[in-house]
């Protein structure tokens, strides 16, 4: 099922191209399992806070399509700006400014975000996120 992204080799690209699928993913109605192959490797695992109402490990596309629908239900938009990225060959460390506008109440959290990702063959194989204050996060969410 995993599809090697060709042509990709620079840390903005990746991160672009999966950034990508990701929007195309949430915005889309069905649970497109052959999308997220595009960007994401079939044993993707992503580290989410403990804190956060979707925390945990999350493995494989299943799990993987099941976390982003569980965002979709918490945020009613999310927005990356400011994107700034190194790669060290397959692992990406990226910063940026991160945009949530929370669904139940519409208030926005704006604060800085980072991620280490690692990569196999240009498919996401590996994610830690990073958020700057995963209090505010909480907060919100609870107002």
């Amino acid at each position: 099922m995993n599809k090697a992204v060709d042509g990709i080799d620079t840390a903005l690209g990746l991160l672009e191209h999966m950034f990508d699928v990701e929007m195309r993913f949430v915005r889309g109605s069905a649970d497109d399992k052959d999308l997220l192959a595009t960007a994401f490797h079939e044993n993707v695992v992503i580290h989410e806070p403990k804190s956060l109402p979707y925390a945990g490990d999350w493995t494989g596309l299943d799990e993987l399509s099941t976390l982003f629908r569980k965002m979709q239900e918490t945020w009613s938009d999310m927005a990356v700006d400011n994107l700034q990225a190194v790669r060290d060959g397959d692992t990406v460390f990226m910063a940026c400014t991160l945009s949530m506008t929370c669904r139940v109440n519409g208030i926005e959290i704006v604060q800085p975000f980072a991620e280490m990702l690692r990569f196999e063959a240009g498919l996401l194989i590996e994610a830690t996120p990073f958020y700057y204050d995963t209090e505010e996060i909480v907060s919100t969410l609870a107002r």
